[in-house]
């Protein structure tokens, strides 16, 4: 319609005023709530060809429109807005073509698809996945979804974090204090086992800081001085150099720790085209760098760490090797990176990291810059706010986490107690019952996550997100299946409605109300993609869920007595939802058909 619409703009410009316009002056937009009229026309750019005030030259190109294009039935001029309102025939021949398509993707599809890569999870192998990495998931699979319904060819990645400094600290603790423990032997997730010495070597360095402080030593020199974080420091030197023990130790640790992530994941329900070790990459970063020196772009320090200069471009100078020769962060970012770019040819990289990542991203773009590679500009940081609980922040070292396992667990314990209390699951069983609290417990987690604008802190309240009533996934997930046992009860009535009630049926205008909201699909999934934003469907989904539940209300849908309305109404609940399952489909959320 829009494209349509801005040819009969031109054609009104051009007969009106003798002007060729280009679509660049043409501003079209959906009408704001509070006016009648589906697409406003900006005038103001217009001015310059119609010589004219704002009110005449939208009355004159309103006149024209409503004369020579039968699909525009009426309009408004308020100031230099020209609100149009499209007839009432073109919405019903719109909507019986949507039956027919049933592609709810197709116009979201773009002309010149990109490689896109999507970085997400990116855990750490020392400690299991908690609240914040449920976020980043949860947005990286469903940017995944998005995009690729828009054409695009994506490929999700993560990169496991399993060397350094931090990972030696679990290793260590387990080696002092772990007495031969196992996951089997302790009947725990080989995440949460790691986990626990990775807290256990905190409190225990602490315990040796503090008495470093107590014999007089000061603070800082303390924490560098603990005899375990030079233990630590020791035993990475060690993992560099390939020690036997060091090596089998982390590999056994590691192995752990892989078998409980992918547990999580599957209670997740994401996953992972490709996934890159830290410990392979970084050797890549590591000739990247040493080459960068040899071609003078990086320079060496007296201690013979190597670093890079930025402040050409605005940043500061960044170490990429220690003086001992040790990879640091960044190292393994840019052996990821080249690896990734040859492998598949990217057009671009989205990495899903947190919002205190921003400063590592803006150095690894503009060192990527500085050492001469062309594509760097297609690396790009979606930088996500953190999420936090009602209590405060989350802090891993000391071992005060909302464990991602332990949150699914009660989020699913949680839609099973609300969902026995509404009583409509009585003759399904168990297994039928715990497969439908499990979709509730994890639709309501992942909407509430996915609703709120990415770039925004926010707390997540699980009472709250389970809430049947309210923009809740529940709600959305309890809307599709309403519409569900509609169609059962339909087949029990033995109703099977006629498509010729599509184009002879009279609607009223909450009918017109709902085609309108459908059509807006495309275009919500089409700028959820070029802004990066799962929110914008998620919003779109309970917008309709609520809009079909005040129709579903106010009027019958079985029981209409007219047989071409009550056909038109059974389309009109089909289509709405389709469109709530493909929408939820694109935050990785599933619907049970009944609730």
């Amino acid at each position: 319609m829009e494209i349509v619409l801005k040819q009969k703009i031109r054609e009104a410009l051009s007969s009106l005023y003798n002007a060729k316009v280009d679509d660049n002056h043409i501003q079209l937009q959906e009408t704001r709530k509070d006016f009648p009229g589906d697409f406003t026309l900006v005038v103001f750019p217009l001015l310059r060809f119609s010589k004219n005030t704002p009110e005449q030259t939208g009355e004159s190109i309103g006149n024209y429109l409503t004369d020579n294009f039968p699909l525009i039935s009426g309009f408004n001029v308020i100031k230099g807005f020209l609100n149009l309102e499209v007839s009432y025939k073109w919405w019903i021949e719109y909507f019986s073509a949507l039956c027919g398509e049933k592609d709810y993707f197709r116009n979201c599809r773009i002309a010149n698809p990109e490689v896109i890569l999507v970085e997400y999870s990116s855990p750490n192998t020392n400690k299991p996945l908690h609240l914040g990495h449920i976020r980043n998931n949860l947005l990286g699979f469903s940017l995944n979804r998005i995009l690729a319904s828009c054409g695009h060819k994506v490929i999700k990645t993560s990169i496991v974090n399993d060397r350094g400094i931090h990972i030696c600290k679990s290793m260590l603790a387990w080696l002092k204090f772990g007495n031969n423990e196992t996951p089997e032997s302790a009947g725990i997730k080989g995440d949460h086992l790691v986990g626990k010495y990775y807290v256990k070597y905190e409190q225990e360095y602490k315990l040796q800081v503090d008495e470093l402080i107590k014999n007089g030593m000061g603070e800082a020199e303390a924490r560098s001085s603990a005899p375990l974080l030079k233990e630590a420091r020791e035993m990475l030197l060690r993992w560099e150099s390939n020690d036997r023990e060091t090596m089998e130790l982390w590999k056994m640790m590691n192995s752990w720790v892989y078998a409980g992530f992918d547990e999580t994941y599957r209670m997740l329900g994401v996953d992972f085209d490709r996934v890159y070790y830290e410990s392979e990459t970084y050797l890549a970063g590591k000739e990247i760098v040493l080459k960068g020196l040899r071609d003078n772009i990086l320079y060496r320090q007296e201690d013979n760490s190597i670093w890079v200069d930025l402040t050409s471009m605005g940043l500061d100078h960044k170490l990429l090797l220690r003086s001992d020769g040790t990879a640091v962060y960044i190292t393994q970012d840019l052996g990821t990176a080249v690896e990734r770019f040859n492998e598949f040819g990217f057009d671009k990289t989205i990495y899903v990291v947190g919002n205190e990542q921003n400063y590592h991203f803006q150095v690894l773009g503009a060192l990527m810059k500085k050492m001469g590679y062309p594509w760097a500009g297609g690396l790009i940081h979606f930088s996500y706010g953190m999420v936090e609980l009602p209590e405060g922040r989350m802090k891993s070292r000391e071992g005060i986490i909302v464990d991602a396992d332990d949150l699914i667990r009660e989020m699913h314990d949680t839609a099973r107690e609300v969902s026995l209390e509404l009583g409509k699951l009585s003759d399904y069983s168990e297994p039928e019952k715990e497969e439908i609290f499990r979709k509730i417990g994890l639709g309501a987690l992942k909407y509430f996550m996915l609703k709120v604008d990415p770039h925004r802190n926010m707390t997540f309240n699980p009472a709250e997100s389970i809430d049947f009533n309210g923009n809740t996934g529940p709600f959305i997930q309890y809307t599709y299946a309403r519409i569900r046992s509609l169609f059962r009860k339909a087949e029990q009535m033995g109703i099977y409605p006629d498509k010729k009630a599509l184009l002879t049926a009279r609607p009223g205008q909450k009918e017109i109300e709902l085609i309108k909201l459908f059509r807006k699909f495309s275009d919500v999934v089409s700028q959820a993609a070029s802004e990066l934003s799962p929110a914008l469907v998620a919003n779109y989904c309970y917008d309709l869920s609520k809009e079909y539940n005040q129709f579903y209300h106010d009027f019958s849908i079985l029981g209409e007595e007219n047989m071409e309305l009550r056909d038109f109404r059974i389309y009109l609940s089909e289509v709405a939802g389709d469109l709530i399952l493909n929408g939820m489909w694109l935050l990785g959320i599933e619907m049970p058909e009944r609730m």
